[in-house]
């Protein structure tokens, strides 16, 4: 299991600090990332968080994926690794 998880179906006004905040809960939050859309500088909807350990990350998806967060249910499940393009 990795650490890394792609957080997706967020309300378009959750920021960096917003998804730190979220996590925080569950462990220590190494990183948070939101992917803005480079023309319009908005949220594209997902983002992707990067976990303490293993425990925290799997203790992150068993709360938060399906939740109700924002009226948006969250989709939170570990990170696949970048397609080469």
């Amino acid at each position: 299991m990795g650490t890394k998880l792609y957080v997706g179906n967020l309300a378009y006004s959750v920021d960096k600090s917003r998804l730190e905040e979220i996590f925080g809960e569950f462990g220590t939050v190494a990183s948070a990332q939101v992917i803005m859309d480079r023309e319009t500088g908005r949220s594209k909807g997902f983002g992707f968080v990067e976990m303490g350990s293993d425990q925290e990350a799997q203790a992150a998806i068993s709360a938060l994926n399906g939740k109700s967060f924002d009226g948006r249910n969250l989709t939170v499940n570990e990170a696949r690794p970048q397609e080469p393009r």
